[in-house]
């Protein structure tokens, strides 16, 4: 089973991402310096029946976040959604939960501008926030462009099509639609 195997069948049994479970670790004081593994396993067996191997992913999982790499990545989120464009981050974060249960593998690499949507290592979609909207770009061949779906043009030359989201509430069954077919070509 693969490393990724592992996570996917953690958040089917669970409903619950490594992210989440990373979050619920640090409230439990698991990711102080000086936690055993066998203590993080041990919960994780008591609170979800997680067994060794699926709770040993978790903790490799903590750990590689805790390395530059995923600070980084933190960090870079952060910025993203800072300030005037924080109110974003909810409705980022949500949109992620549901676009992973499209399938395994699916994951964010956030830039210093905009936040890619992957598919392994294939960009399937991204989002950019200012203070008032959400773009969402979708990488669709051969779709004509919508009424809440135009062309990317110069905006990111990575995706085919465009949504501008001002409101949370537009982010619905014709935007999951879009990010879906996205997903199923990368």
């Amino acid at each position: 089973m693969t490393f990724q195997a592992y996570l996917d069948a953690i958040y089917q049994k669970s409903g619950k991402s490594a992210a989440d479970f990373r979050e619920l670790a640090g409230q439990r004081g698991y990711l102080d310096p000086g936690t055993k593994a066998g203590e993080i396993i041990a919960w994780l067996k008591a609170d979800y029946d997680l067994g060794r191997g699926h709770a040993m992913a978790l903790v490799a999982s903590f750990k590689a976040a805790a390395e530059p790499d995923g600070r980084d990545q933190d960090i870079r989120l952060a910025k993203l959604f800072a300030g005037p464009r924080a109110h974003w981050r909810p409705v980022f974060d949500r949109l992620m939960d549901d676009v992973r249960r499209f399938g395994p593998g699916v994951a964010a690499a956030a830039t210093d501008s905009y936040v890619s949507i992957m598919k392994g290592e294939k960009k399937f979609a991204v989002v950019a926030v200012t203070a008032s909207r959400m773009d969402l770009g979708v990488k669709v061949a051969d779709r004509a462009p919508t009424d809440r779906f135009e062309p990317a043009g110069t905006w990111n030359t990575m995706v085919s099509h465009r949504a501008r989201i001002e409101d949370p509430a537009e982010i619905d069954g014709e935007i999951m639609a879009w990010l879906r077919e996205a997903h199923a070509t990368a």
